[in-house]
């Protein structure tokens, strides 16, 4: 779906969407691969870690698009919803991939989005550490500035999917899960948002997963 929007306007929020990947990164990268605290958002229910990186790149974010764009929504994964006063909304997830963050791998990433009357219209997933910035936009989505797309994949017998853990699958979607495992050529596991973003690149061919949320 196009939006009606002008052209011009949509390359404006694109650049400020890049510049609002480098603040996070700013905050991210002083924190990755270095000693750092880690709470547990399910206080022993499970796993869920978050820390200072997560926080102080959404609050970067969230500071800027307060000053920028005062009226726009902000969806966000540690602070939450601020309202919108017009049909934009930002959707912020400042570390993807937590637990790989805390393990000192670089499969992790900043997730910034811009819906515009409720839809996607802007997408980042940008990897700091291995400089990797993914933007897509209506009709086109590009790599570090150069233009990319996902590769033809007729069949499953040639296929790399991935998945973050096979753990996730319960009951039926377990066996659905294995019969597609079975008859692809290839699998990962673990990458998180990176996933998704190496298959728009045309790397890989299905990223299969369970239970997923607006935020997690």
């Amino acid at each position: 779906m196009t939006p009606d929007l002008p052209s011009q306007e949509i390359e404006t929020l694109k650049a400020f969407a890049l510049e609002l990947a480098d603040a996070a990164a700013e905050v991210t990268l002083s924190y990755f691969k270095k000693p750092i605290s880690i709470d547990d958002k399910d206080k022993g229910t499970g796993f869920d870690p978050v820390t200072k990186a997560d926080q102080g790149a959404e609050r970067a974010i969230r500071a800027l698009i307060d000053a920028r764009y005062p009226d726009h929504g902000i969806f966000g994964e540690e602070y939450g919803i601020k309202d919108a006063n017009g049909p934009f909304e930002w959707v912020l997830d400042p570390v993807d991939g937590t637990r790989a963050f805390i393990s000192g791998l670089p499969t992790w990433g900043t997730l910034i989005a811009l819906r515009y009357k409720g839809v996607p219209i802007i997408g980042v997933v940008d990897q700091p550490y291995i400089r990797e910035r993914y933007l897509g936009w209506p009709g086109g989505a590009s790599l570090n500035g150069e233009p990319i797309k996902t590769r033809p994949c007729p069949t499953l017998d040639t296929a790399t999917i991935s998945t973050t853990d096979f753990a996730l699958f319960k009951d039926h979607e377990r066996g659905a899960f294995e019969e597609l495992r079975k008859g692809s050529r290839l699998i990962r596991y673990g990458l998180d948002c990176y996933a998704y973003a190496v298959m728009s690149a045309g790397h890989m061919d299905l990223v299969i997963e369970s239970g997923l949320k607006p935020m997690t």
